[in-house]
């Protein structure tokens, strides 16, 4: 057995336990209640049915907390791309003092545990009256300092001397960002849009604390609140689990080709922008006068 045969394996053994868990969950939710139970367990369903998905859309009303949940999730994440972006060309695109500290003291947030902001953010919002409304939801996690730290190091990359030709022919600062800037940025606005989008979807503990109102439940509060201390609506419960995922695997799968590029868009920008700053210093020591440094 060759070497590549080994990987080959080794990858189809790893790809199998990842799949394992999601393909059970998506047979366990098309079986009958008496046959999930069965011994010996069963991989494919003996009996077909989708009354289990007909009992989570009905009687669970899980399309009112999937509402709910799609609301916040894309409300959240057009807020927090919208505020990256500008805070990202604001951090990487202009020099006033204190810009290098700013943005340490943005990306200090990222040290600071979430359960220490709990109890001052859900002040802010008694005080505001956004208590047990979905705009309670969407509006505290909107701004991120990873969303800021993506867009600012992509944005990096851009030559300014683009912006500075835009500038040159009376270009205002704001259809630059928007007209110029953005455009490029699709890689990594992607990117930030699908993770803004997965972690408030998945989203539990705020919600949890920020909602009483059974109407405004999103899709993590009702996969809980079916997990009863005496009782367990398994053929239910495995349904909604099944439909709570697709949004999340229909945007990846929308949005793959982005992935890579704006995961990466960090490195390369940083790389490149350090590489053009030294060839500047290079130029402007270089002697004799009018010597020439190769890029």
């Amino acid at each position: 057995m060759g070497p590549k045969s080994l990987r080959g394996g080794l990858v189809a053994l790893v790809l199998l336990f990842f799949l394992f868990p999601p393909l059970w969950i998506l047979a366990s939710s098309l079986k009958p209640p008496m046959e999930i139970f069965a011994w010996p367990p069963t991989l494919l369903p003996q009996h077909w049915t989708l009354a289990n998905f007909a009992s989570a859309l009905g009687a669970a009303r899980f399309d009112l907390f999937f509402t709910n949940s799609a609301v916040v999730a894309v409300g959240s994440s057009i807020l927090s791309v919208v505020i990256s972006i500008m805070a990202g060309f604001a951090l990487s695109k202009y020099r006033f003092p204190g810009d290098g500290l700013c943005f340490m003291l943005i990306m200090a947030t990222m040290m600071i545990p979430l359960q220490v902001v709990l109890i001052p953010m859900f002040m802010v919002l008694k005080g505001l009256g956004l208590l047990d409304s979905l705009w309670g939801l969407i509006i505290p996690p909107a701004a991120t300092p990873t969303g800021v730290f993506l867009m600012r190091q992509y944005m990096r990359g851009i030559p300014d001397s683009l912006l500075e030709a835009a500038r040159i022919d009376g270009t205002s600062e704001w259809r630059i960002l928007w007209r110029i800037v953005v455009p490029l940025c699709k890689p990594a606005i992607a990117t930030l849009a699908a993770f803004t989008f997965v972690w408030r979807w998945n989203d539990y503990l705020w919600p949890f604390l920020v909602v009483n109102d059974q109407s405004r439940w999103t899709v993590q509060l009702a996969l809980a609140n079916y997990v009863g201390q005496w009782d367990i609506d398994w053929p239910r419960l495995l349904a909604m689990a099944v439909l709570s995922s697709l949004p999340i695997l229909a945007l990846f799968i929308a949005l793959q080709r982005f992935f890579m590029s704006g995961m990466m868009a960090g490195a390369t920008g940083t790389v490149l922008v350090a590489r053009s700053r030294s060839v500047s210093r290079l130029r402007r020591s270089s002697w004799p006068p009018g010597s020439q440094i190769a890029e």
